[in-house]
């Protein structure tokens, strides 16, 4: 099987949701505990920005830096870059969130994390690192989906899997084990001795347009796919038609638009 490819971003697709993919990170905000006066917050997997920008709102006093591999979002993202009316001051870096540790002389008051862990493989390991790297008393959260048995993407999965793809897309997408179960990352974090927090919720997006969920799934899900296919422009349309007539079966559309059902899984952990 190939090696999966790393994930080519498209900040312009990503963002047509941009309502709907922030609403997890603000209900994931209102969860965090108040933070000590000019704090120190890492966004890890920030992507093209417009998230971390909400950290800044909420501790307009705090150095804020963002975290990427994508350079395509990190461009995007710099555009946000600066100080802050409250006399902080909003950055973003180049980083891999499965290499990334931070200083032990700097430690930080916030580690946040917004619907980027599916993509790190054993990304609970990192946690004891990331919860040595704060302050005491800091706070650890991150917002991971929890839909990857969803339709979305089991017909995603199947399709890639299927004779006429296997060749060339086995392998290449992330499958139900890419994020632990909500129960698993309550043991980890307790386990590290936090104080913890962790819930699911199931969003029911209503979506707009034609073939809406396609839509939404090319700026997050079939990236892999999207970028397997990126030298073959009439394999890539093909598999996104055929993916395409397989969502409308399972996500018709209705009178007010199209109902996408969305599970994503929360966790907000306190160092002693």
């Amino acid at each position: 099987m190939p090696t999966p490819p790393s994930p080519v971003w498209d900040p312009h697709q990503y963002l047509r949701h941009a309502g709907h993919r922030a609403r997890p990170f603000v209900d994931l905000l209102a969860r965090v505990p108040e933070l000590p006066s000019g704090p120190r917050i890492a966004d890890l997997g920030c992507g093209p920005g417009t998230v971390t920008r909400l950290l800044a709102d909420r501790w307009p006093d705090a150095d804020i830096t963002g975290f990427d591999t994508s350079h395509e979002m990190l461009d995007r993202a710099r555009g946000l870059a600066g100080p802050t009316p409250g006399g902080g001051y909003l950055d973003f870096a180049h980083g891999d969130v499965a290499e990334w540790t931070p200083a032990a002389d700097e430690p930080y008051d916030l580690i946040i994390s917004n619907a980027t862990l599916q993509w790190v493989p054993d990304h609970a390991d990192a946690f004891a690192r990331w919860v040595a790297g704060l302050a005491p008393g800091g706070t650890f959260a991150f917002q991971v989906p929890g839909n990857f048995a969803a339709p979305s993407h089991v017909l995603m999965r199947e399709l890639a899997e299927s004779e006429g793809w296997r060749e060339r897309l086995g392998g290449v997408l992330r499958h139900g084990d890419a994020v632990l179960a909500p129960a698993a990352y309550l043991d980890r974090l307790v386990a590290l001795g936090c104080e913890t927090d962790v819930w699911e919720t199931t969003y029911l997006h209503l979506l707009e347009g034609e073939d809406p969920v396609l839509d939404w799934v090319k700026g997050t899900g079939l990236r892999p796919v999207l970028t397997a296919l990126s030298e073959d422009e009439d394999a890539r349309e093909a598999f996104v038609r055929e993916y395409a007539g397989r969502l409308r079966d399972v996500y018709p559309r209705g009178p007010r638009g199209t109902v996408f059902p969305f599970r994503r899984l929360f966790a907000v952990a306190r160092k002693p």
